[in-house]
């Protein structure tokens, strides 16, 4: 099992709430964290613009990513919301089976 960390950015810590309920109820996530007071500044709209985001971390399977972005693409305000994956290369073998044991099923 290849695990990954999914970062996807948040208007506000109300909606990574609600998007990351959502994704531990449809077992799509095994644990998220929620990280407020993020100022990001972007090209949108041919202009730079700037906001106040919270992040959303969201640990999974690899081949749960793309439900994942749809899942998050379903509930989130933004036209065109941050979602990527990052590998996780190593790490603590409990930990990464759980995260296995904790996604791509039903609730339990």
């Amino acid at each position: 099992m290849a695990a990954v960390l999914v970062y996807i950015t948040c208007r506000n810590e109300h909606e990574a709430e609600k998007v990351g309920e959502s994704l531990i109820q449809s077992r799509l996530a095994a644990c998220v964290n929620i990280v407020g007071g993020m100022r990001s500044m972007f090209w949108w709209n041919g202009k730079i613009d700037q906001e106040r985001e919270t992040i959303l971390l969201a640990k999974t399977q690899v081949g749960l990513v793309g439900q994942l972005t749809e899942a998050v693409r379903s509930v989130h305000s933004d036209e065109c919301p941050c979602v990527v994956a990052i590998p996780i290369i190593d790490g603590n073998p409990d930990f990464l089976r759980w995260i296995q044991s904790e996604t791509g099923s039903e609730p339990k």
